[in-house]
C-alpha cells in the first residue's frame, strides 16, 4: 500500500497539501518570509503522533467498553526540537487526558493497557519516530 500527499506552491513560502482528498496550507512566519497564511509543517509531526494514538486508544477502549463512561479524551504532543540544523524533534512527550461522564469512574488499567498497546503496537508513527531515535514519554491524566 502506498499513499500520495500533493504539494502545490501558492507563491512566496505557501503552499497547499492536498491530504486523502482535502486541503491544508501551510506557510512559513513572517519572521523566515513567509505570510503565517497557515502553520509551519514540522508541528504537523506532532498532530500526527496524537493522531494516530489517539485513534489506536479510542478504538482500543471501545473494544473494551470504557468509551460508554468518557465525557471527553484529548491527546497533547509536546516536541523538543535540536539547537543546531537540520533542526529536528529530538523528544516527544504524550499526555492523554481523560475525563468521565459525571458520576463514574474510569477504569485506570484498561486505559493504561490501551495506551500500552498504542504505543508498542499500533501506532506506526511512534514506531517511526522511536526508530528515528526520538525519545518518547508520556502521560495519563484521568480527570475526576
Amino acid at each position: 500500500m502506498s499513499e500520495i500527499v500533493k504539494t502545490n506552491w501558492k507563491g512566496n513560502m505557501s503552499f497547499e497539501w492536498e491530504v486523502n482528498g482535502h486541503k491544508v496550507i501551510i506557510d512559513a512566519t513572517e519572521k523566515v518570509g513567509g505570510e503565517n497564511k497557515g502553520p509551519q509543517p514540522k508541528p504537523f509531526m506532532l498532530a500526527a503522533l496524537g493522531g494516530c494514538t489517539g485513534m489506536d486508544v479510542v478504538s482500543i477502549l471501545k473494544k473494551m467498553r470504557v468509551t460508554e463512561d468518557l465525557d471527553d479524551f484529548s491527546v497533547e504532543v509536546s516536541g523538543e526540537l535540536t539547537d543546531e540544523h537540520p533542526k529536528h524533534y529530538k523528544s516527544m512527550y504524550v499526555k492523554y487526558i481523560f475525563t468521565p461522564k459525571k458520576g463514574v469512574e474510569l477504569p485506570a488499567t484498561k486505559i493504561e493497557k490501551a495506551i500500552n498497546l498504542s504505543e508498542e503496537r499500533y501506532c506506526g508513527v511512534s514506531e517511526v519516530y522511536r526508530k528515528a531515535s526520538v525519545k518518547m514519554t508520556s502521560e495519563i491524566v484521568i480527570n475526576k
